[in-house]
């Protein structure tokens, strides 16, 4: 069997190809294994810091709840910012401001009236919202 000289190189180029794609993120398993044992780790995190919060009572509660979120939302959104890069790193920024900014609404709920507004003027400006 003969094979002409471009075949011989383009089958040359699609191994060359091919075993350069599998070796180009040769930690890519343990990337995938640390961002499931992260998220578990916050998983049961939340879940802790939600029951403490049960303790309390009214807006203080209510503060405590989305502060545990909050938190669960900051490490789940930098394990997956470690595991991916670029644009994921951006969507991690933007879930941990909205994250935030829902805590500090929250405590803004505390006030009434112009504290109130301002409060959460500030929170916006703060979180870009």
């Amino acid at each position: 069997m003969r094979f002409a000289i471009t075949e011989l190189l383009v089958a040359v180029t699609l191994c060359t190809f091919a075993v350069g794609v599998q070796a180009a993120d040769p930690n890519k398993a343990q990337r995938n294994a640390d961002y499931k044992a992260t998220v578990a780790q916050a998983d049961a995190d939340y879940k802790t810091a939600k029951e403490a919060c049960k303790a309390r009572q009214g807006n203080d509660q209510d503060v405590c709840v989305k502060e545990a979120k909050a938190a669960h939302v900051r490490a789940t959104a930098d394990a997956k910012a470690k595991r991916k890069t670029g644009a994921a790193m951006a969507d991690a920024r933007e879930d941990k401001n909205d994250a935030y900014y829902k805590v500090a609404k929250e405590k803004c709920d505390a006030m009434s009236g112009d504290p109130k507004d301002a409060c959460i003027r500030d929170a916006k400006m703060k979180y870009h919202q």
